[in-house]
Parts: structure tokens; sequence; C-alpha cells
């Protein structure tokens, strides 16, 4: 009977958000060079321009994590999920209409801000809801899920044009709020409305050398989802020159491959831990063999397209702790602050990529594109593996509590 919660109404509701997410986070990726082609740019400018057009976007998930997060604990989780879904829906219809790279730029800043509050408020919610004996498999449904938003999101392209694309995606999202009228509230956050203690208070984060430390070593154990997604897959065209493939390597397969190892990655890592009756062991044990995958794609002499295609496949399902990593980060910090952080996490870690591609681009020239992501990837994950060895285990914790 207890496995009943998993399919409760915002179960189901937030893995579809969490799809919708997904899809529209990444549409952008997977259409940045058909899209820049169309509106007239050079290969040589697809790459400056796209670049720039990401990071903004990745700048607008950052400022919307912080934004969102703090609402989430003052306001509630559900106004996090109705806010940001209609900002991203909006913002990703309008770039179906777009002809200028500057307002491409600023409307995929929109949409990143938009963006950065379904996950960590989807997560906060579920991992406060279902029972904490099965608690591991909740997040981790509802990332497996969602993540097949990547591969919707590449067929969706595949079948139309880049402006159509943003189009279903924006569409997609304005429906889900349909659902979301009939989910119900945090049982946990409704007992902390009747208090007086501060919510949502960012700042608190930082207010001595211990919690700052806590919350990037939050931060750091997400880094290297974004170095496979934001560099191995967004520039996997450059990694297939690189690599003396012949065939034309496609960035946008490359992620939704890279996703739908994420999708198989986060069913299995949930079982995994609860089977260890642990987050850190799981999260160790998968970070240790997407090193060894990351080796393979880089220097494992990788001839062909498709065989690329399987790498980035395998490589995505060591990095599928996602869904485990979000709960972890959940279970770590009192229910006043935890859509804080479950909901900024994240966007500090996508906002991450703007350095990644920013240093990728500036190590090319000296030890080439295979050169420079191997540097940025030993950085990557050996902070990640440093933060995760370093962060206390939260297996079975008891969630009603609250930061003081």
């Amino acid at each position: 009977m207890k496995y009943r919660a998993l399919f409760a109404l915002p179960v189901i509701v937030s893995a579809l958000g969490f799809f919708v997410d997904v899809y529209d986070l990444l549409i952008f990726s997977i259409v940045r060079v058909p899209s820049l082609q169309s509106l007239g740019y050079s290969e040589a400018e697809v790459s400056k321009i796209g670049t720039f057009i990401f990071n903004c976007q990745q700048a607008g998930l950052l400022v919307g994590g912080i934004v969102w997060g703090i609402w989430g604990d003052k306001r509630g989780r559900l106004s996090v999920l109705f806010g940001s879904i209609i900002t991203y829906s909006l913002a990703n219809i309008a770039c179906g209409f777009v002809e200028d790279p500057n307002l491409y730029a600023l409307l995929r800043f929109v949409a990143g801000v938009g963006l950065s509050g379904e996950i960590g408020a989807a997560m906060t919610l579920v991992t406060e809801i279902v029972p904490k004996e099965i608690r591991s498999l909740g997040p981790t449904l509802v990332a497996g899920i969602g993540y097949l938003g990547a591969g919707a999101a590449y067929l969706t392209q595949e079948w139309f044009t880049w402006r159509t694309a943003y189009m279903v995606g924006g569409g997609m999202g304005l429906l889900l709020l349909l659902l979301r009228i009939s989910v119900f509230e945090s049982g946990l956050f409704l007992q902390l409305k009747e208090t007086k203690v501060s919510r949502g208070n960012y700042l608190y984060f930082f207010s001595s050398w211990p919690r700052l430390v806590k919350y990037f070593r939050c931060v750091l154990i997400g880094v290297p989802t974004w170095f496979v997604v934001g560099i191995l897959g967004t520039f996997g065209n450059e990694f297939g020159k690189a690599l003396g493939i012949d065939e034309g390597i496609s960035p946008g397969k490359c992620v939704m491959f890279i996703y739908f190892g994420l999708t198989a990655g986060d069913f299995f890592s949930g079982p995994l831990s609860h089977w260890l009756q642990s987050r850190r062991k799981a999260i160790l044990f998968l970070l240790f063999i997407g090193v060894i995958f990351v080796g393979i794609y880089l220097f494992g002499g990788v001839r062909s397209a498709n065989m690329l295609y399987v790498v980035c496949f395998l490589t995505g399902v060591c990095t599928g702790y996602i869904g485990l990593y979000l709960m972890m980060v959940a279970e770590l910090y009192g229910t006043n602050l935890r859509a804080t952080a479950t909901t900024s996490v994240p966007s500090v870690v996508r906002g991450m990529a703007i350095p990644m591609t920013l240093a990728f681009q500036g190590l090319k020239p000296s030890f080439g594109a295979l050169g420079g992501a191997a540097l940025l990837g030993v950085l990557c994950y050996g902070l990640a593996l440093l933060a995760i060895y370093k962060t206390d285990e939260t297996f079975g914790r008891n969630l009603d509590f609250v930061e003081e």
C-alpha cells in the first residue's frame, strides 16, 4: 500500500511538469545550429552567437533559481509551479517568431528564469509528500520520466521546423497548467505557515563558513551533469571533428542520447540508493563510473557517429543521479529553507555552464577541443567527488524540522 504514494497526483503532475521543463530547457541546445543557420549565420558565427545565447539562458536559470526558491518557501511550492510555467511557456512561444539574435538571447534569458522554478519546487513537493521509507523512489521517478522530454524535443525538431518546436514546448506548458489546478500543497509547508519561523532567507546559506561550505558542496555535486550536457553534448559536432569522425555529428542527437541515458540512470539510482541505504554511496558510484565514460568519449578511439551516440547514452546513465541528488539537497535543509535550497542549487549548477563554456572556448586554442574538455572534466569531477565524500548522509532523515 505504501507504494501507492508514488502514483499520487502531485507526483504524476510533477513528472509531467519536469518532462515539459526538460523539453523547453534543451530545445535551444537541440535547435541551436539549424535556427542560427536559418537566420543566415556562418559556422563560426553559429558557434560564437550560440554560446552567447546559451549563456544568457543559463544566466536566467541562475537568477530565477534564487528568486523562485525564496518565493517557494515564502508563498508555497505550488505558487512557484504556476508562476514559473507561465513564464517559460510564453517565452518559448515567442522564440518561435524571433529574427534577431539579441532578442533571441533575451527570450532565452526569460525562459531560463521561468525554467529554474520547475525542478526545485517539484522535487521539494514530492520529497515532502512521499513516505521516508520509499522516498528514494519518488524524485527518481519524477526525474526518470521528466528526462524523456529531451527525446520529445529532438523528435519534434526532426519532424517540424525549429520555430514549431518552440511553439509545441510552450503549448505543452500552458496545457500543464490545467493539471496543476488539482495538485495540493505540501502538508509540511502548510504546518510551517502557521508558525513565525523565518522562511526563504537566501542569505542564510552565507551567514557562516560551515553553511557556505555546505551549500557549495551541494552545488559542486551537480556540476558534472552540466559538463556532460553543456560541453560534451552541446558541442558534440566539434568533438566529432576532433575525433576524426567523417559523418556529421548532430549536437541535438548527442543531447538526446545523453538524456535517454539520464532517464535510465535516474530509474537505476533511486533503487540503488534504497538498496545501499545511502545517498552518498550511490552518487559516489555513479560519479566514478562517469569519469571512465568521459575518458572513453574523449580518448577511447571513437571513430563513428553511432559509437559516439552510444557513448553519449552511457555517459548519461552515469550522470543520472539528478533526482537522487536533489532529494538529498531537500533532505539536508529544514522546511523553511527547503524550496530555496532545492530550487537555487540546481540553478546555480546550471549557471556554472557559463564559466564552463567560456573556459572550454578559452582552452581550445591551446589544448584543442579534446584536451580542453579533459582538463575541464578533471576539475568538475574532482570537485564533485570531494564534495559528495564530505557531505552528510541523509537516507531516512525525518524532514519535519526547520533551520534556526
